[in-house]
């Protein structure tokens, strides 16, 4: 476990702020403990700092994860976060978009969200901005990208799509080899 970098702490606040915006330091001053970042294997890890201490004394080779996995570095140095950080960013989010029951089970199957299986939107979500993805129950399903902005989405027809598809929580079956 090493500590991140300043460039990629950099990277993964900018990804994490596209979604919960400035709430960003709730995540590392929580009222339970101070919580952390670590990356190992080029995943990053989010965990209280008195579980950091116990991994300490496991042998680097033996561990295989510690905390939630938030995400992973690329290659090229960007960050792509995955389904696992979802609990984490949903009670934070600035902008949601609840589904329609219908829509539900094509959200988690990996498509796009259309406006006919949009239920409701967060009032003045810009263009291209990160989403929390729910059900009508609030039940946090996934995150995307808004494809309209609050107001186009009032006068658009009813096969565009609103959200982009990131991550949904079908993906804990479909890519669970890929998850840790």
């Amino acid at each position: 476990m090493k500590r991140l970098s300043e460039q990629q702490t950099k990277v993964l606040f900018e990804k994490l702020s596209k979604y919960i915006g400035t709430n960003v330091k709730l995540l590392i001053d929580r009222t339970d403990g101070t919580y952390c970042f670590r990356e190992m294997k080029s995943r990053v890890y989010y965990m209280s700092e008195k579980i950091l201490k116990l991994a300490e004394t496991v042998p680097k080779e033996q561990m295989v994860s510690i905390g939630t996995c938030f995400g992973k570095f690329t290659k090229g140095n960007k960050f792509i976060l995955h389904i696992t950080a979802l609990d984490f960013l949903a009670p934070y989010a600035q902008y949601k978009i609840w589904l329609k029951p219908a829509a539900e089970q094509q959200f988690l199957y990996g498509n796009n969200v259309s406006k006919s299986g949009m239920g409701r939107i967060t009032e003045n979500t810009p263009i291209y901005q990160g989403v929390i993805v729910m059900s009508m129950s609030d039940v946090p399903l996934g995150f995307g990208v808004a494809a309209k902005s609050t107001n186009d989405c009032k006068m658009a027809d009813p096969l565009v799509t609103v959200c982009f598809h990131q991550a949904d929580i079908g993906e804990y079956i479909r890519s669970e080899e890929n998850l840790i």
